[in-house]
């Protein structure tokens, strides 16, 4: 059975999602949890620990994931960018609104966002990964390329798609094609890629 802290959550994570934290208020969580301010207030103190407890539940559902397939150095360079891929397009699959909202809410207030990673620990990831890949640079296995570019290249292929998925839908897809099925091409046209950028020729 769900937990009462585990529904207002859903609720304000669904409203955050589509809103923004500016567009969101905990009137509003309340109503869409079927609680009142009160009973909220009781969980969650400000709007705030709610964003904070909000960010890091949706970052921890499949951050550890993603580190763990890439720390897998053992593994092909083409199957862990497919892994990983598959781990993010499966969350930006089941919520549609996260990429548009990430982009939002580091243009609204970025020092939030780095002070909260920091709060809850999961700059630990992003330090982790960081070394790891580092690691297979200096050892050979990957082509040493700067990190900004490794980044910069990988998250506006995997990006770029869903932030235009109603552009896409209306203008680009073939005759009886799904988004879903575009990306199935799109992520082999990713891995491609990536495997160019990364490994030696």
């Amino acid at each position: 059975m769900e937990s009462m802290e585990d529904r207002i959550l859903a609720s304000a994570e669904q409203l955050f999602l589509e809103r923004g934290f500016d567009g969101t208020s905990m009137s509003d969580i309340a109503a869409n949890a079927g609680i009142n301010r009160p009973t909220l207030h009781y969980y969650f103190r400000t709007k705030d620990k709610m964003f904070r407890a909000v960010l890091s539940r949706i970052v921890l559902s499949f951050v550890p994931r993603v580190y763990d397939i890439i720390v897998q150095s053992e593994k092909p360079v083409a199957e862990r960018v497919s892994e990983v891929l598959d781990a993010y397009m499966v969350i930006f699959m089941n919520k549609p609104c996260l990429p548009l909202f990430v982009a939002r809410e580091i243009q609204r207030d970025f020092d939030f966002l780095v002070r909260m990673m920091r709060q809850e620990q999961i700059d630990r990831y992003a330090h982790k990964i960081i070394c790891a890949l580092q690691t297979e640079m200096d050892g050979g296995r990957l082509r040493k390329v700067p990190l900004r570019s490794l980044f910069y290249t990988f998250y506006g292929l995997l990006v770029f798609p869903f932030l235009t998925r109603h552009l896409t839908e209306a203008l680009l897809l073939k005759e009886g094609e799904s988004f879903k099925d575009m990306l199935v091409e799109w992520k082999k046209h990713v891995v491609s890629q990536m495997c160019a950028f990364l490994l030696e020729k």
